[in-house]
């Protein structure tokens, strides 16, 4: 297990405490921050518990990913801006053989989607939105102008499927970025290979969700601390791997 300290360590070497040993291979891990008393929000946006270190750390998850997945609330909720790299994570992507940016994948049951919506109108990549077969038509013809719509599922979204279909793109690497109903799902089907966890120093009190949400009869999943990184602010980040 490596620990690391935001004043010891370097960009490169931060960046490769959370890179994957294949590529190839798919991968699913999910970030989230949470408050030290288990809230995933503040005033309804997970935004109110992060902070400049909390949003480097993402950024750089984000340059390693393939594929960022994410539910169609969370999208609404946190005013998701276009999927858009800095220059800098840009270039380290092309220099290793990446796509400038990566792709966003919406999962939506309604389709309950504005077109118009900038993480559309001005996506450097296509986004992919994911439904079922059961999906309202009229939505899946309007959302098919501005984005690839794959169809996982008869009734409900198929997120194994999902995820295959995903790999199947060449997007293997798939970053989950929530929300709560999302991860709990993905729990559900056991489909979370990795948790990085960021714990923010505040106590949000009584009221707001946990990071996960769903049915309550979840079967427990066990893993593994593989590397914690402090910042000077108290916050920690922690990156937990499935246990084998």
């Amino acid at each position: 297990m490596h620990r690391l300290n935001s004043a010891e360590i370097t960009d490169d070497e931060i960046t490769e405490a959370y890179q994957v040993e294949d590529r190839s291979v798919p991968h699913l891990r999910c970030n989230f921050v949470t408050s030290l008393d288990g809230a995933v929000e503040i005033d309804g946006q997970s935004k109110s518990l992060t902070s400049p270190e909390d949003s480097e750390l993402f950024g750089k998850i984000r340059m390693l990913s393939d594929v960022v997945l994410v539910g169609a609330g969370t999208v609404r909720i946190e005013g998701y801006n276009p999927l858009r790299l800095g220059a800098e994570r840009r270039a380290w992507r092309q220099d290793h053989g990446l796509a400038e940016n990566p792709t966003l994948a919406i999962v939506s049951s309604r389709l309950d989607l504005d077109p118009i919506n900038r993480v559309f109108a001005d996506a450097p990549i296509r986004p992919l939105v994911i439904t079922h077969a059961a999906a309202p038509p009229d939505r899946v013809e309007a959302l098919g102008e501005v984005a690839d719509v794959i169809i996982c599922g008869e009734a409900e979204v198929d997120l194994a499927a999902s995820v295959s279909a995903l790999a199947e793109r060449g997007l293997p690497q798939i970053l989950c970025e929530g929300g709560p109903h999302l991860l709990g799902a993905l729990t559900d089907a056991d489909l979370v290979d990795e948790m990085d966890l960021s714990l923010s120093p505040l106590l949000a009190g009584p009221g707001a969700g946990r990071i996960t949400a769903g049915p309550f009869d979840t079967v427990t999943r066990r893993f593994v601390l593989h590397s914690t990184l402090g910042a000077d602010d108290g916050s920690l980040f922690m990156r937990y791997l499935r246990a084998s």
